[in-house]
């Protein structure tokens, strides 16, 4: 289902699924990122719900807390951002030691072609959300990074809510990886 134009990158809030006829097959990034095949396995069978609440705090910063379900009420890895541009580590059940930053950009801050184009005129005037994660490779013993920028884009006639992911990775040597992820929107949450 299209996300109505209320709903905005200054607004996230609502109630997203992944639509894998869209999306891109994200196996390989996954098999990067050292998540055992019979996790892979089991992301691939099931539908990916996002809960999304968007708010600023006390002191006007930006937060975008996500749920993540799978179909069956499987619990899957809670995504929280602040936009702040600060690193925060935190310990994940699917990819490990991550250390993670978020912030608001305009597209023309963000350096790599397929990260900033392709977005509807809204997510370009309010601005996209910019999210780095890194594995924490100390910890971790994994080495790769995934560099995601959110908005909006217009496919087949419908605006969807959208992420471009670019990953590279220390165990790939032949240049990144590019994807596209297509959520449905589904209402408010």
């Amino acid at each position: 289902m299209a996300a109505p134009p209320e709903v905005t990158t200054k607004n996230l809030t609502g109630k997203y699924i992944m639509n894998k006829t869209l999306s891109d097959d994200s196996d390989d990034i996954l098999k990067l990122q050292g998540v055992s095949w019979f996790k892979r396995r089991a992301i691939s069978m099931f539908t990916l719900t996002l809960v999304v609440k968007h708010y600023g705090d006390e002191a006007g910063i930006e937060h975008i807390d996500i749920q993540q379900t799978l179909s069956g009420g499987i619990s899957g890895t809670d995504e929280n951002r602040i936009l702040d541009w600060e690193e925060r580590s935190e310990s994940d059940d699917v990819f490990g030691a991550v250390i993670g930053q978020s912030k608001r950009v305009k597209p023309e801050e963000v350096e790599d072609e397929f990260l900033k184009s392709g977005w509807t005129e809204d997510a370009v005037e309010d601005g996209l959300v910019l999210a780095v994660a890194r594995s924490d490779t100390a910890k971790s013993g994994m080495d790769w990074r995934a560099e995601l920028t959110w908005g909006f884009e217009v496919l087949n006639g419908e605006r969807r809510y959208a992420r471009h992911v670019k990953f590279t990775s220390s165990d790939k040597s032949d240049g990144p990886i590019f994807k596209h992820l297509y959520y449905d929107y589904v209402g408010p949450s």
